[in-house]
């Protein structure tokens, strides 16, 4: 006897927004899901995580991935539970991470699907500091910014997924460490909680001084997140042979046309080239997919071990992530932000 079908709630891509991303760009659907076929698994949502690299899907300018196209469901990373399971590697009630999208259910054939590590407080962890964003800090500060006892660090959006990290593993390898944040809470955090030695306020309008008077000695390593008018404050206090790990550019993700005033790119130029600093970008799991036992290894026991702390911002039902997400383009999120889709 066939079984009843799997109703799906979806939201797919209906416009490229003009600037910053509007609910109008967002449609909410449900649809019934086919029958497995063999080697497939149906999987139930329990928790997407919400991330700035998804304002660049949804634009189709040339990228390192294809962009959403109009009417598909909005890419993303989840937890899921397998429901149903046609496949042998998998049995029924297995928590997995795969690249499932903004929707309820989703149907696998296994293939890019990874187990939940075990133990966890909760296992939305597998979407923040033990997943893609703890890896990127990991990594980028690792493996591009190569820190060494006595430096000083500079890490934006500090309070975040991945700044968070990227500070907290820079002060456990011996660094000076000095975020940057939107609003006096979000720094009480990082110097109280995370255990930063300072953090600037960006929405300060005495912001460059005080980055400057924090980092009176330069700034060896600055781990980009955010761009704009931060990145403009850095480059002035960069130490010769400085290393930039370049991960991600939030101030400018809704912008639709070229900035205005003067031309900065030559005074840029000249820094990098005289003091030798290097600016590398990367994509975590393109450059570093490889190295995901060596990331687990070394974040998982300073995790359980209390060392390395973390925040979630969880929002509740899968309507509420196109508003989400324009937040957390906005800065509105504080620490890692993830829906609920179904309670775990």
């Amino acid at each position: 006897m066939p079984q009843e079908p799997t109703l799906n709630q979806r939201i797919v891509l209906v416009s490229r927004p003009q600037g910053a991303p509007t609910p109008e760009n967002f449609r909410l659907e449900r649809v019934n899901l086919p029958e497995l076929a063999d080697g497939q698994v149906l999987l139930k949502t329990l928790y997407l995580s919400l991330d700035p690299y998804m304002r660049g899907r949804m634009s189709d300018a040339p990228s390192y991935a294809a962009p959403v196209e109009i009417d598909d469901v909005m890419t993303g990373g989840a937890v899921s539970r397998i429901e149903q399971s046609r496949n042998p590697k998998f049995e029924v009630g297995d928590l997995v991470v795969g690249s499932t999208g903004w929707q309820s259910h989703s149907i696998s054939d296994g293939r890019n699907l990874m187990p939940v590590p075990k133990g966890l407080a909760s296992p939305s962890m597998a979407l923040g500091v033990l997943g893609m964003p703890g890896m990127t800090a990991y990594m980028g500060l690792m493996d591009i910014g190569q820190p060494k006892t006595g430096e000083t660090l500079v890490v934006a959006a500090a309070s975040g997924a991945v700044g968070s990290v990227v500070g907290q593993v820079a002060k456990l390898k011996g660094l000076r460490v000095i975020g940057i944040a939107g609003g006096a809470d979000k720094c009480r955090y990082v110097v109280d909680e995370l255990g930063f030695d300072a953090c600037i306020d960006h929405k300060s309008a005495e912001f460059a001084d005080e980055l400057a008077q924090a980092c009176s000695e330069g700034i060896d390593i600055y781990f980009e997140n955010v761009g704009g008018k931060v990145f403009d404050a850095v480059v002035p206090l960069l130490n010769p042979k400085a290393r930039i790990p370049l991960c991600g550019l939030i101030a400018g993700y809704n912008a639709h046309e070229a900035p205005t005033g003067p031309d900065r790119l030559p005074a840029l130029q000249r820094t990098l080239l005289t003091k030798r600093v290097r600016i590398q970008g990367f994509i975590v799991f393109d450059d570093y997919g490889d190295r995901q036992p060596e990331f687990l290894s070394a974040m998982a026991p300073w995790v359980r071990d209390g060392k390395i702390k973390f925040r979630e911002d969880v929002v509740d039902g899968l309507e509420q992530a196109p508003e989400a997400f324009i937040g957390l383009l906005e800065g509105r999120n504080f620490g890692k932000l993830v829906v609920r889709v179904a309670q775990d």
